[in-house]
């Protein structure tokens, strides 16, 4: 069985429980143990809502408890390598919630300090775990559409009104929250041997990112075109064309349903392929992290730590173009 705690008791920790909550219910050995907030009151609301065994009004305390096997941690990017570091201090094995750091800088000096420690950690880019990424690695390496060369992808909710969005302290901006799926889509697609970077940038008056378009151009002649925004939902298509064909993803977030077309203009499907029904789509980087532990191993395959490094430097890069910097940069 694996103690799972949470850390941070805000909106998106509500999501991980929910999964608990499902895969406890399918018969996986997880077990909803402790929640931590700065208040012991909104810890024990929360253990209340989702059932688990225990709160505390501190994260120090429950990353003391000898139960504890894994700590989700659900607090905002600009305290990830905060709160990562004190769960390593601990030896408490952590799945941290996407984007995994506010810079690149505070991911190196976290996973090397993990990696001494001998500690798993590993991040919660969920799109990294799931099934659909297997599914169209396959249809691609395949020839299923020819020589995939271009791709486009965007995603885009309101959420314009809310602080972590806004205020650069918190790492604020559409890139690390949003933007960060776009650009996971088109290193899982077409790999990172990416020669140059274009984009341009629309900024709330704080200084941080609402909108973005950002370009990819590889070594290999491949385009990636990929669109970001805080201010309102889009339709968060994929498509990837190849020279024979095309494949359209639903939902970079979050894909359920992948087509094949022989000619997109004209409609003309090939095959349409559901993706596996899932309880929230969280379970499949929490059942990493526990094949992780059994193997002993301090990263997840599905998102090493050299992949996580990488990602924060290629939203560096993007930051620097855009003039855009955090306090604690």
């Amino acid at each position: 069985m694996m103690n799972v705690a949470i850390l941070g008791a805000g909106n998106i920790a509500n999501s991980m429980a929910r999964t608990l909550q499902g895969m406890k219910a399918k018969g996986r050995p997880v077990e909803l143990y402790a929640v931590a907030s700065r208040t012991l009151d909104k810890a024990q609301a929360f253990a209340d809502k989702w059932c688990f065994l225990k709160a505390y009004g501190s994260y120090e305390d429950m990353l003391k408890d000898p139960a504890v096997d894994l700590v989700y941690v659900a607090t905002p990017h600009s305290h990830h390598a905060e709160h990562t570091r004190l769960c390593v201090d601990y030896s408490k094995p952590a799945l941290v919630e996407k984007a995994f750091t506010g810079n690149a800088r505070q991911a190196e000096d976290v996973l090397a300090y993990a990696k001494e420690k001998g500690v798993l950690v590993a991040e919660a880019i969920w799109t990294r775990y799931m099934p659909s990424r297997q599914i169209i690695n396959e249809l691609i390496a395949g020839g299923e559409i020819g020589e995939a060369k271009v791709l486009t992808a965007n995603l885009g909710y309101t959420i314009a009104g809310k602080q972590r969005i806004t205020d650069p302290a918190l790492a604020g901006g559409a890139l690390l929250d949003v933007g960060v799926y776009v650009l996971n889509f088109a290193s899982m697609v077409f790999g990172d041997d990416v020669a140059r970077m274009e984009s341009s940038v629309a900024k709330f008056d704080t200084g941080v990112d609402h909108t973005e378009n950002m370009t990819l151009y590889y070594g290999d002649g491949k385009v990636a075109m990929l669109y970001a925004t805080a201010l309102l939902r889009t339709d968060r298509n994929c498509m990837i064309y190849g020279d024979k064909g095309a494949i359209r993803v639903d939902n970079v977030n979050n894909p359920q349903v992948i087509t094949v077309y022989d000619n997109v203009q004209a409609g003309e499907i090939r095959r349409v392929i559901n993706v596996p029904e899932q309880i929230t789509g969280y379970e499949y980087q929490v059942e990493a992290c526990m094949r992780a532990l059994e193997s002993g191993a301090v990263e997840c395959p599905e998102m090493p730590h050299s992949q996580i490094i990488h990602m924060m430097k290629v939203m560096d890069a993007f930051r620097a173009q855009w003039n855009m910097v955090f306090p604690f940069d």
